[in-house]
């Protein structure tokens, strides 16, 4: 996993509540257990005019010109502004990988359902809470300035508005740690590794029938 540390980047606008992990990446594209390829997927029965499926070829498919994603100005954003209760519904891993793979590295809502926001740290995703009003703020400033950024350091913790205005969010410290240092759950476990190995030998000594064959 990479290292987050302070990124700037376009904001695209998801101005709906309630966007559930269904609608991030519908069901049919679950058959996979890769965390790569989901992006052209992502949104997909918002984004696309027909029906999407399971390794199809995306090129060819007619847009909805009027979705956020596929309109210019938007074009290479990495950071999602979106409303409350962003990821609620099913607790599949694949929508923090659709938005990752797509691009988006952070996310800012007012509130997340509970098992999206966790699988977002563990894939590299920052999700940041913000009180509605300063949400309704920045929805507003993004529709009015096309190309609008943010700067978002996870190291102080802060978003940096384009005017320099400075807005702080909270996240949890060890979350936190994971995300500057690069480290998804098996990262952490290989911190360890000196450890594992000291094990696996002094078992191989007391109970070696564990290793046979």
């Amino acid at each position: 996993m990479d290292k987050f540390l302070k990124m700037t980047a376009i904001v695209a606008p998801m101005d709906r509540s309630n966007v559930d992990t269904d609608a991030i990446i519908p069901k049919q594209f679950l058959k996979s257990i890769k965390r790569s390829g989901f992006g052209p997927n992502l949104f997909d029965e918002w984004r696309y005019e027909d029906v999407g499926e399971p390794d199809a070829d995306n090129s060819g498919r007619p847009l909805r010109k009027e979705f956020v994603l596929n309109q210019p100005r938007y074009q290479g954003a990495k950071i999602l502004l979106a409303r409350e209760n962003f990821g609620c519904g099913s607790s599949r891993e694949h929508a923090p990988w659709a938005l990752k793979d797509y691009g988006f590295d952070v996310v800012i809502a007012p509130s997340f359902a509970d098992i999206f926001f966790n699988n977002c740290f563990k894939n590299g995703i920052l999700p940041i809470v913000l009180d509605e009003a300063i949400v309704d703020a920045l929805f507003n400033e993004v529709h009015a300035e096309e190309g609008y950024q943010l700067t978002v350091d996870l190291e102080n913790t802060q978003i940096v508005k384009p005017d320099g205005e400075m807005v702080t969010f909270e996240v949890d410290s060890f979350r936190r740690h994971c995300l500057l240092n690069g480290l998804d759950d098996i990262g952490l476990t290989l911190q360890h590794e000196a450890d594992i190995k000291a094990y696996e030998e002094k078992t191989k000594q007391t109970a070696p029938w564990l290793f046979a064959g």
